[in-house]
């Protein structure tokens, strides 16, 4: 496929939606197999949705997950600028021509006076709709109200009896009724684009030849047909992707859990993992494989293989995923990405040697990053909640003496190894008559604080004897 540019235009209100991310994602592996361009457009036209550092917010979100753009506000490009409100200029030009062909009007209408025609037509049974009350104006009168500064704003003149056709890439042919489509608005009262003329206008200006971007934007798009005809430019062709689902079926909400790219990134999920997650919300490859690197995708994309239907969000699948890439992960690699956690979780940073075996012992039980420390704060800390149900079930009256005889062996260990520790456990147990069970348990208890975690002896050999035997000490003390 030649010549192929397509582009993310996310606007700056926030947070990267998970569902924004699967839009770049599948434009990104798109232009990767066709050879193509990717760029990053900024669509900033929605002065009072605008979020204070959610542009820089977006591009870091962006590049954590590995998606490079080729033009955009960084990396330049020959068709800037990539910020809508840098190109208000351009807008104006072209709604100027649709006003002056007639394809375009003035309306003077207030908010109220929409607000109760909306109400009125809903009454009714109508179809909500502009009535056009101002296409009937005449030039002296639109010429009077402008000079007396009345605020107006600028609508399409959408035809009555037309059918479009939307021949989309994922959904096949769509056919919209003009009769029922509204008079969009395409220039605001602050003289601001709205996105569907802002939306048009760049599209070919930037000579995008596919407009990859979510299910909620099909009933837009024969008003962008409409500029695309009266404007009489070439269309891009179109590729709607399927909604994100909640476990119930409703459109993926913060309501109902995290949707933000740097939620999943703060609790510890890989970039790669989460990439390789979204990237099937949707589409499948012909091989049915559940781990694939971007190369991969990239490679098997395409878009006879995305659904129609909506993606159901599986955080447990998500989670799955997210395990064998850290088990993919080398210790090395495993330790810088651990570095900002402890950092986060304000931690000094154990040596390498150390949390090699750390990693070596967690590696096969963590589902996220953060569960390096949250499941074992011990190997970094001593502990300072005790699980007291767990206490509950393995002490009795003679375990204290127990505890204080298994550390005075274990302070007497010239090797202090998991064979060394377990040998004296076992050897203490048959002298006294109990089960090994019986100092297992409470040995966790005093040592760790909780009831699971990796084989006992092997965390007791990674802490050391010293902390073993002061940790010991203080529970009995206790």
């Amino acid at each position: 496929m030649s010549n192929v540019r397509v582009r993310f235009a996310p606007s700056p209100t926030g947070y990267l939606h998970v569902g924004g991310l699967r839009t770049a994602l599948y434009n990104y592996l798109f232009a990767k197999k066709n050879n193509g361009t990717l760029i990053l457009r900024i669509e900033d036209t929605d002065q009072n949705r605008f979020v204070e550092g959610a542009v820089e917010n977006l591009i870091e979100s962006l590049q954590w997950a590995g998606i490079i753009f080729d033009e955009g506000p960084k990396a330049g490009g020959n068709f800037g600028p990539y910020f809508q409100s840098e190109r208000i200029s351009i807008y104006k030009k072209h709604v100027d021509k649709l006003v002056a062909d007639g394809n375009a009007y003035h309306c003077f209408c207030t908010p109220d006076r929409l607000d109760l025609m909306r109400k009125e037509q809903q009454k009714n049974g109508s179809i909500v709709k502009y009535d056009r009350a101002c296409l009937r104006l005449g030039a002296g009168e639109i010429e009077a109200k402008i000079n007396s500064n009345i605020p107006y704003t600028i609508r399409l003149k959408v035809p009555d009896t037309h059918r479009i056709i939307v021949d989309d890439i994922i959904r096949g042919k769509v056919e919209f009724k003009t009769a029922l489509i509204d008079d969009q608005v395409l220039l605001k009262s602050d003289g601001y684009p709205t996105y569907h003329l802002a939306n048009v206008v760049d599209d070919h200006l930037m000579e995008i030849s596919h407009v990859i971007r979510g299910e909620e934007w099909l009933s837009s798009t024969p008003k962008h047909f409409v500029l695309y005809d009266y404007f009489n430019w070439q269309k891009p062709c179109f590729a709607h992707l399927p909604l994100l689902l909640n476990p119930d079926k409703s459109k993926l909400s913060k309501r109902q859990g995290d949707v933000a790219v740097e939620d999943y990134k703060a609790k510890g999920f890989l970039s790669d993992a989460l990439v390789n997650f979204v990237a099937l919300l949707g589409w499948s490859p012909f091989d049915d494989k559940e781990i694939l690197s971007p190369e991969d995708m990239a490679k098997e994309f395409s878009f006879e293989r995305v659904s129609k239907s909506g993606a159901v969000f599986n955080i447990d699948k998500l989670n799955w995923i997210n395990t064998q890439y850290i088990r993919k992960k080398s210790d090395a690699e495993l330790f810088d990405l651990l570095k900002p956690v402890f950092e986060k979780k304000e931690l000094t940073i154990p040596s390498f040697s150390y949390m090699s075996q750390v990693i070596d012992l967690l590696k096969e039980r963590v589902v996220v990053l953060d569960d390096f420390i949250t499941f074992a704060p011990y190997f970094y800390e001593e502990p300072s909640q005790f699980d007291e149900n767990y206490k509950a079930k393995h002490w009795n009256e003679n375990t204290n003496q127990h505890l204080k005889d298994i550390s005075v062996q274990f302070a007497k260990l010239s090797d202090f190894t998991h064979e060394s520790t377990e040998n004296s456990v076992r050897e203490y147990s048959d002298k006294v008559g109990i089960k090994p069970s019986q100092l297992i348990h409470p040995l966790r208890y005093a040592v760790t604080g909780k009831s699971v975690g990796p084989g006992l002896f092997a965390l007791l050999e990674l802490i050391g004897k010293d902390k073993v035997v002061e940790r010991i000490t203080k529970v009995i003390q206790r």
